[in-house]
């Protein structure tokens, strides 16, 4: 009987181990939601928790609503409240309203990669994010964050795998402001800063929130010291979840249609109705048509883009990565002839700044390209790895010249 049963667990376990190996292993997703539900790697599970943890004397209370609703229905004067989310867009009413939170003796603490400018001008202080440029598979390698080293007893550094942690704080205000966090380049992206009885916690790096971050080896031990200034037993904990769903369509009494997003804000109120005041003036006095309708006299085609399309083809065809890539170089050239008026004789500094201000794009993302571009036009032989990266980078300036 001690023999059957042996054999039984083993026959269980066997087939428990088939059916598993049976079924599709499929990727986490990745879309960087910062929500409290969210298991994903870039979910906020393992935060949320960890403040609750934190925090075991307090009840955590999720918030649905704008600040500006949240802080009309409080009046707390030493509670604190967490924000965390990709894009932290703001209207003024709930500018005002985080202001005024902080000013009467409360701690807000914000993390997100592009937090509002009408806030951050508030407060002294400007933020560079993370060039487009660098947001790509090409770019992940090992990244990570510290805190300041005079102020924390275990500063870090604090590592992960994935695309690099290049948000900070470019510019703040040093009399009201505190660096408390840098990242692997020494740049601050995580500050204090005091505003009447309270103060903000600023930090421009999100990811260093998520679940993936976080379980990293002792990573937990960079969320525990981003809450060490805070007091211990708050008046109240609020956990932000309307900011961090501010990408996605709304639901309930939040929805809003496209209108009425664009009437929230003065400014674009103000332009829509004047559009709208000009469109009728237009149909009451000069919508009659006086003339017969004159024959649409169809534009030239321009053939110089499906020939070089053409001869890129049978290069490709015949694997020759060098002719390709003059060809690709001679052709942005051109682009930058007619479109900018710029001699691309001679490629200087004054030319890449000129072009760089013209064109809307980084300098020092337009002095990567031509870095490139030189590299290409010196190497003896061109693989297509290198083919590629150029095509990539010459397409990404095109696409961003607005």
């Amino acid at each position: 009987m001690r023999h059957f049963v042996k054999y039984g667990v083993y026959f269980l376990l066997l087939a428990v181990v088939c059916v598993a190996c049976q079924q599709k292993q499929s990727l986490p997703s990745l879309k960087e939601t910062f929500s409290k539900k969210d298991k994903n790697p870039f979910g906020g599970y393992v935060f949320y928790n960890q403040v609750d943890v934190l925090f075991n004397h307090n009840v955590l209370h999720t918030e649905k609503e704008n600040f500006e609703t949240v802080w009309q229905n409080i009046s707390d004067t030493s509670s604190l409240y967490i924000s965390i989310s990709k894009n932290l867009f703001l209207t003024k009413a709930d500018e005002k309203a985080m202001l005024s939170f902080v000013e009467s003796g409360n701690t807000l603490f914000i993390s997100s990669q592009h937090i509002d400018s009408t806030l951050l001008d508030s407060l002294g202080c400007k933020v560079v994010s993370a060039s487009p440029f660098t947001e790509t598979l090409e770019n992940i390698r090992p990244t990570s964050v510290r805190m300041d080293t005079i102020v924390y007893d275990k500063p870090g550094p604090y590592n992960y795998f994935y695309l690099p942690l290049n948000s900070y704080f470019k510019s703040y205000d040093t009399s009201i402001s505190n660096v408390l966090g840098k990242n692997d380049a020494g740049n601050a992206n995580f500050i204090e800063i005091f505003h009447g009885k309270g103060k903000f916690y600023l930090q421009c790096e999100p990811r260093a929130m998520s679940n993936y971050f976080l379980l990293q080896q002792k990573n937990y031990q960079y969320l525990q010291n981003i809450f060490t200034f805070t007091s211990t037993v708050p008046q109240h904990v609020y956990w932000d979840d309307y900011y961090n769903k501010r990408n996605y369509k709304p639901s309930g009494k939040n929805a809003k249609s496209g209108i009425g997003l664009l009437l929230q804000y003065p400014q674009m109120a103000w332009a829509f109705w004047l559009l709208l005041l000009l469109l009728a003036m237009y149909i009451l006095f000069g919508g009659k048509r006086r003339q017969r309708i004159v024959d649409t006299i169809p534009p030239n085609t321009n053939t110089t883009v499906a020939f070089t399309e053409t001869v890129g083809h049978l290069y490709l065809q015949k694997k020759d990565n060098r002719n390709i890539a003059d060809k690709m170089i001679m052709y942005f050239q051109e682009h930058i002839r007619k479109q900018y008026f710029l001699n691309t004789s001679q490629i200087n500094d004054g030319f890449i700044s000129t072009l760089s201000r013209k064109s809307n794009i980084p300098q020092a993302d337009t002095e990567a390209l031509f870095a490139l571009i030189l590299e290409v036009q010196q190497s003896a032989h061109i693989n297509d790895v290198q083919l590629l990266l150029l095509n990539q980078h010459i397409q990404k300036f095109y696409k961003n010249k607005l």
